[in-house]
């Protein structure tokens, strides 16, 4: 059995903070801000989130979860809004001509993907700005092209902690919304600004909301 060295360790502890801490708590919080800025949204997936905990004995489960439909559609516009990482790098492994076009990418090239400029193109999310988890209903999803939306990535290198990571985000949101109404804080002011220097996409300054117990 191969030993593992303290640089392996270290790498795989990066990782797991990065992918099950870091995105999962920066998707609850962009989450919350769009669902104080709209309190009708907010309502929408309360109801939603009370009515399934009352059908499961009262308590928050992993099938009540897999029920909650909006909860998810809110989730899944929160990371088009707010994709953890803003971009994708890729090494091409072998050569590939672009369908459509006179373009080979050469095998060794690095390729950069623009994930938060995909997941704002009018082309496939008219009004981009517009915080609006109808973008993924079942409707709505099948008129786009798959990787229209890649916030996991896509692929074999799509991210392992995909599964773990949106369950970590749905059972934190439903937690939150079951009992308590949010309203943003006079501190949080304007559009948000994105840091430049953060591995996981952040916000310069922090979200301050106010919580109402219901």
């Amino acid at each position: 059995m191969k030993d593992v060295t303290l640089e392996e360790i270290t790498a795989q502890s990066f990782v797991f903070f990065l992918a099950a801490f870091e995105t999962s708590s920066s998707t609850m919080s962009w989450a919350m801000y769009e669902l104080a800025k709209n309190p009708h949204i907010q309502q929408k997936v309360r109801d939603e989130i009370n009515t399934v905990v009352a059908r499961c004995g009262g308590k928050l489960t992993y099938e009540g979860i897999q029920e909650m439909k909006y909860l998810s559609q809110v989730v899944d516009e929160t990371l088009r809004k707010y994709p953890p990482g803003a971009a994708l790098n890729r090494r091409c492994t072998q050569d590939y001509k672009v369908p459509d076009h006179d373009i080979i990418i050469k095998q060794g090239t690095r390729v950069f993907i623009p994930v938060l400029g995909i997941h704002y193109d009018e082309e496939y999310y008219p009004d981009p700005e517009k915080f609006d988890p109808e973008r993924f209903n079942e409707e709505n999803i099948r008129s786009r092209p798959q990787y229209a939306y890649i916030p996991f990535g896509e692929g074999p290198r799509i991210c392992i902690g995909l599964r773990f990571g949106l369950m970590q985000s749905k059972v934190g949101l439903a937690s939150l919304l079951m009992k308590h109404k949010f309203a943003l804080n006079e501190k949080t002011k304007g559009r948000p600004k994105f840091t430049i220097d953060s591995f996981v996409l952040t916000q310069e300054k922090e979200i301050w909301l106010n919580a109402e117990r219901i």
